[in-house]
């Protein structure tokens, strides 16, 4: 194990074990890009998966919201799509059109011939910038690890882009089962290698990122999401787990009491009430901000957060958005946000 610096901000770390806190941990999701203008600058300078892929560039962004704000948390900077790039596939970004993968799965044969790949070889730029970027908060936040869940993964590999209802993907899990649950779990137990190689690396909690699990009814999560959300959170027991299954509503009792999580994430279409009673306050939730009132005027968004953190209540919570900060958002909402946090008192 690295030799990392001791911790002096461990709020994040303390709600994730569900210990007392004088008030809640704040983070954001997609809080290292495109709405900052020093990361913008960067953008012009470098391709997506030149900042990527160079260490040092990763965690330079992944600094920036450090700098300008202080959070409680810094997420590294990378990509979900890492992981179909490590299993061979390729994938491209270009500006204003979203990922691609040009050659997505699109036969049994193509699924079946999918096979676990030595991660920490393939994808070993992420580790080295976690290790830097671990290095460089000095403890002054934690430092989360993430990756996509298999479902999500899926969806791309198959889809070969975004979309808005995914039914090429549907229905490829129906007409071939067996393919499709062959690559799922290949996706899990490469998800699981790139986990522990974050963590490794000096990841000091991990979120599994399931974007498009609110695609699903609760028949099919219960069989294309959630078995492997839950492999996942059973096999990293080194660090917290966070698991956000965006639009999951229904399952918010399953994966709490069903899976090692020590936190769930929830979108702004459940309330506060809603979640902590389907959770009967027994885990830590992280949310549930609707991204778009970062609109708002900063004195209105203070005013929101703090209503919501005292919906919610301050332990066993971490507040965040219900989704990634969107890049027309003011530079200095987001800071009304975080600092309405660090600024709440009881």
């Amino acid at each position: 194990m690295q030799d990392f610096p001791e911790m002096q901000n461990n709020l994040l770390l303390k709600a994730l074990r569900g210990e007392s806190v004088d008030r809640p941990p704040v983070w954001m999701m997609r809080q290292a890009g495109r709405y900052l203008p020093e990361y913008m600058e960067l953008r012009r300078k470098y391709s997506f998966f030149e900042r990527v892929e160079t260490p040092e560039l990763a965690a330079e962004i992944t600094m920036q919201p450090i700098e300008r704000f202080g959070p409680d948390a810094a997420i590294i900077f990378s990509d979900i799509l890492v992981i179909p790039q490590a299993l061979g596939l390729e994938v491209t970004l270009n500006e204003g059109e979203g990922p691609r993968l040009p050659n997505p799965i699109r036969t049994a044969q193509d699924a079946l011939a999918i096979r676990v790949p030595d991660v920490a070889d393939r994808l070993h730029y992420v580790m080295e910038a976690l290790t830097i970027t671990r290095k460089r908060l000095d403890g002054r936040a934690a430092l989360i690890g993430f990756a996509g869940a298999p479902w999500t993964i899926l969806c791309y590999m198959i889809e070969g882009r975004g979309s808005k209802d995914f039914a090429r993907v549907k229905q490829f899990c129906y007409t071939q089962p067996e393919a499709a649950s062959h690559l799922l779990e290949v996706i899990t137990q490469t998800t699981i290698a790139y986990l522990k190689a974050q963590i490794n690396a000096g990841a000091q909690a991990v979120q599994v990122f399931d974007s498009w699990a609110g695609l699903l009814g609760p028949e099919d999560f219960s069989e294309w999401a959630f078995p492997y959300l839950n492999t996942i959170s059973q096999a990293i027991t080194e660090v917290p787990v966070i698991l956000y299954p965006k639009g999951s509503w229904y399952a918010l009792e399953r994966l709490s009491f069903k899976t090692n999580a020590a936190a769930i994430g929830v979108d702004w279409t459940v309330t506060p009430e809603y979640a902590r009673s389907a959770t009967r306050n027994e885990i830590t939730l992280q949310g549930n901000f609707d991204p778009s009132k970062l609109m708002l005027p900063p004195d209105q968004i203070k005013a929101g957060v703090t209503r919501m953190i005292k919906r919610f209540g301050v332990q066993r919570y971490i507040v965040n958005l219900g989704h990634g900060i969107l890049p027309n958002i003011p530079v200095h909402h987001a800071g009304a946000f975080i600092d309405a946090v660090k600024e709440y008192r009881a």
